[in-house]
């Protein structure tokens, strides 16, 4: 690093190092010099360990964690654990300190931005009608989950943006020495408060509990960013073209989620469940608008005899019900008044709630959302006409434009199921109008047939007067309840329906019948109100998705369907149980191929593809930066949509602070920009470098498969040497951890499986096979393997980026502290015929890494991720020290319940210094 490089971290330094000062002062306070000795001891030896690879201090270290007591133990993982969060506030602040000194100092436009990907379109002839074309189509969508993996309490995040805004301020503003000192000591406080804050929870989530956590990003973020995305994306496009200065773009980028819609393998998730998601995610919505249109009626304070106004406000105006005399001259006031007293009827109907602050008189409330930005267009187009323009560009711009995205029911809620619950409820279904049908016993082609015949009949399968299983009438009432709420809070409240596990046709004619039943298929009139979307997860499913749309497509029932959809249809791609299915390499790359081929089976049938990436955070869930995965996508397969799911700590990460937040959104919107527009400036990859693809995923699936589901006794080395079963018993998430109630690896949902591997920083499903495929690649091409490899890596994009999210998983693994996890596994037999097979793979996997990326070490062009690896990892090893320690004796049989409770502390902590680990 040179000196420039480290002036440029200087700041991040100090705030690490203020804050871990306040924490220990902290501990101090709190628990006494003996603890804060204690700590401060460990936190030393530990940077001497990994700075200097000093034994001596490894050997004191591993002595000191090994003899604490229970109580003190707590105290470690917590003080450790609560460092790893403030030095993860410390870089978010660092981001956004080193993205505003670009700015300032006027630098070119850094990649993944908006000004850039807009001066890159400009650069290679696109015009200002090819851009606006763009937007009239485009959807980009974020879509949060919850999984069993999200470990931060609301609580903790509410201490974080206390933390985080007193740092920015510390930035912003040339404090005086008395404010320096203040805001010093509010950091004290804040530190003191979120210390003093429990980490876990005490009891289990439930679905309503994580639709709140969710909830909690729109009041950090999403409801004042986005709409501040959208405001400088027009100022920026208007700079460039004049002609643009008062043009608006379409609302192209909503948020999505599946919180409280996910039926997954999730038992909670029911029909009242999802009725209560959408009724809070409406009042969060509500109180919003409400809230703004209160701020605006202060501010819009002109009298008629000193402005004019049009003709549409003054109607406005005279409608409302508020009829004070000291604001009937001023008609911008009495117009929000009455809008006020319409959002707040229309907040009563709906929710059967009242406003904080009480309208002014009674009105009629809003039909629907579009009613309520009518109206708020009314008074944009008065100020604009009458030498005003300057005041729409403030709060009323933003409301506007956030009426328009969120609507009345704030995100589009998607719903999932298993096909193999759609299968039975229409098996039941049939069975029970005809007993001759047994539509478990049907082959394939006998299954469509039968479906055809039953979705394009107006005539209702299920009936009033029979009695069915409980998982049937559970099914049927969610659907129902979906079709009301689109009636309720609009069209758009729930507009997708996802389906697990398909594998074939009948897979999404049974939704599609259950939709029938539900009212959301009009058979007579060919309509279909919600997108009807196949989720392809396994390396067998991926396979087979392009030739099972291909074959649907060709059904003139499902066609006739389609057309109402504007010949648009989404199929979902699933990286997470891919990649246990068959590893990282061969999960990429058949996620490629099965691109590939979908979009030229859409381009055969004029569909439009929309694809559904079902990325997790982690490398093991197909995680990584946003803006190079969307950039890797084959030509044609990002066609200005793209949806993709933001799951797990990764949601805090990046959404928890609001400009963080905020880039993180427009690096999605700049990403399907380029890949849509500019998808032609890489060419197409050669032959050989799909054929040394196909090569490589073969070597690597069998290694992978052989480790994984062919050695005998791998599944009890997994379940001993991780921590899942731990994972299993924690108050995280709403959902099980595995799919039936078995130890088996198929059974187990893939979040749980990457968490675990995680946990104890092997980080295995991120990387193992890749090492033994090029090493048996190179074996059979000795002469020009090896080139060939570096110049995919520099040639490729895709090639390039799935190595570079593998070089991040293995910077992050670390095989001394796995091997120590290696010895919770009881068979010494067992241990010794596992782990060193890991072990060499993981070191052939490094070797090979560098020899095509030409190297000498990990992350060398990636210094930033550098850093904040060296500025957190001497805090996470002593976590995993105490981690293996209290395991060992929480499975011999303490029964303290420090031991537990220190084993999730840990588990939480290393989650937290990782980011991206589930």
């Amino acid at each position: 690093m040179n000196d420039k490089d480290d002036d440029k971290d200087q700041s991040l330094r100090e705030d690490i190092r203020r804050l871990g000062r306040l924490l220990g002062d902290t501990v101090r306070n709190q628990h006494g010099d003996d603890v804060f000795d204690l700590i401060e001891q460990v936190r030393q030896n530990s940077i001497r360990f990994r700075r200097d690879a000093d034994e001596a201090a490894r050997a004191e270290l591993e002595n000191t964690l090994d003899s604490l007591t229970n109580d003190q133990t707590t105290q470690v993982i917590r003080a450790f654990s609560y460092f790893s969060h403030l030095v993860n506030l410390a870089e978010d602040q660092h981001h956004i300190r080193r993205t505003r000194a670009h700015q300032i100092a006027g630098s070119a436009p850094r990649s993944g931005s908006l000004a850039h990907t807009i001066e890159a379109l400009y650069n290679a002839g696109h015009n200002t009608q090819q851009l606006l074309d763009f937007f009239q189509t485009a959807q980009v969508a974020p879509v949060l989950t919850a999984h069993p993996t999200e470990v931060q309490r609301k609580s903790i995040l509410n201490c974080q943006m206390v933390i985080t805004r007193l740092l920015d301020e510390r930035d912003r503003m040339q404090l005086t020495p008395e404010e320096s000192a203040a805001n010093e000591e509010a950091l004290g406080r804040a530190v003191l408060t979120l210390w003093q804050t429990r980490m876990l929870r005490t009891s289990k989530l439930s679905v309503l509990d994580e639709v709140e956590n969710g909830l909690s990003f729109y009041d950090y973020t999403f409801l004042r960013e986005l709409p501040q995305l959208y405001a400088g994306l027009e100022d920026l496009l208007a700079s460039k073209d004049p002609a643009l200065q008062q043009r608006e773009l379409p609302s192209f980028m909503k948020m999505g989620s599946w919180i409280g819609g996910d039926r997954d393998g999730n038992p909670f998730v029911t029909a009242t469940v999802l009725e209560k998601t959408l009724a809070m995610q409406s009042t969060r919505a509500f109180r919003f608008y409400l809230d703004e249109l209160h701020t605006l009626g202060s501010q819009l304070s002109m009298a008629n005899l000193l402005v004019k106004v049009s003709d549409e406000l003054l109607a406005l105006a005279e409608r409302s019900p508020d009829h004070s005399p000291h604001r009937s001259d001023e008609p911008y006031r009495l117009a929000i008044s009455g809008i006020y007293a319409r959002l707040a009827a229309t907040y009563t109907r709906l929710l059967g709630l009242l406003p904080s602050i009480p309208p002014s008189g009674e009105a009629a409330p809003y039909r629907a959302a579009e009613e309520l930005a009518a109206d708020l267009d009314v008074i944009h187009n008065s100020l604009m006409a009458n030498g005003s323009a300057a005041i729409t560009r403030g709060r009323l711009r933003h409301l506007r434009r956030a009426v328009r995205v969120f609507g009345f029911y704030l995100a589009p809620l998607d719903l999932r199921q298993n096909s193999d619950v759609h299968e039975r409820v229409v098996a039941e279904l049939l069975q029970a109008a005809n007993p001759a049908t047994d539509y478990l016993t049907l082959n394939e082609d006998q299954r469509i047939e039968v479906l055809i015949q039953e979705i394009s009949s107006a005539r209702p399968l299920a009936s009033p007067y029979l009695t069915y299983s409980e998982e049937t009438q559970s099914e049927l009432a969610i659907y129902r309840a979906a079709a009301t709420a689109k009636q309720r809070y609009g069209a758009g409240a729930v507009p997708n329906c996802i389906i697990s596990k398909t594998d074939g046709v009948s897979d999404m004619l049974e939704l599609a019948l259950l939709l029938k039943e539900s009212g959301l298929l009009h058979p007579a009139e060919g309509r279909l109100d919600v997108n009807i979307i196949p989720l392809f997860e396994t390396i067998g499913d991926l396979q087979n998705s392009a030739p099972a749309m291909d074959r649907l497509f060709t059904i003139p029932a499902y066609a006739r369907l389609l057309a109402s959809r504007d010949q648009a249809q989404e199929v979902m791609l699933g990286y997470s149980d891919s990649n246990k299915d068959g590893g990282f390499l061969t999960s990429g790359w058949e996620l490629y191929k099965a691109e590939l081929d979908l979009v030229e089976v859409f381009k055969k049938h004029q569909v439009r593809l929309r694809l559904f990436h079902g990325r997790g955070g982690s490398v093991g869930r197909g995680g990584g930066p946003s803006y190079q995965a969307i950039l890797a996508q084959p030509a044609g397969a990002v066609q200005g949509q793209i949806r993709l799911t933001e799951q797990g700590e990764v949601i805090t990460a990046k959404y928890g602070n609001p400009e963080v937040g905020r880039r993180n959104l427009e690096v999605l919107a700049a990403a399907t920009m380029e890949a849509s527009m500019l998808a032609h400036t890489e060419p197409a990859p050669p032959a050989v470098f799909l054929s040394v693809m196909e090569e490589l995923s073969d070597y690597a699936f069998h290694a992978y498969r052989d480790l994984v589901y062919g050695t005998e006794g791998f599944e009890q080395y997994f379940w001993e040497s991780t921590v899942i079963s731990e994972i299993a018993g924690l108050n995280i998430g709403s959902r099980p951890a595995s799919r039936k109630k078995s130890t088996a690896i198929e059974d187990l949902r893939a979040i749980p499986w990457v968490f675990s591997w995680s946990q104890c920083r092997l980080m295995l499903p991120g990387w193992f096979g890749f090492g033994t495929a090029v090493r048996r690649y190179l074996a059979a091409h000795p002469a020009d393997g090896l080139p060939t490899l570096q110049a995919m890596f520099r040639q490729w994009s895709f090639f390039s980026t799935l190595l570079s999210n593998m070089e991040m998983v293995l910077a992050k693994s670390d095989i001394g502290i796995a091997s120590r996890y290696a010895q919770l596994v009881k068979d010494q037999a067992l241990r010794d015929r596992i782990f060193p097979r890991i072990q060499a793979e993981h070191a052939a996997t490094i070797d090979v890494l560098k020899s095509i990326s030409g190297q000498d070490e990990l992350l060398a062009a990636n210094p930033l991720l550098a850093r904040s690896i060296r500025n957190r990892f001497p805090y996470l090893s002593p976590l995993n020290h105490v981690q293996i320690e209290l395991l060992q004796r929480y499975r011999q049989g303490d029964p303290d319940e420090r031991v537990r409770r220190g084993i999730h502390l840990s588990i939480n902590g290393i989650a937290t210094g990782l980011r991206n680990s589930g």
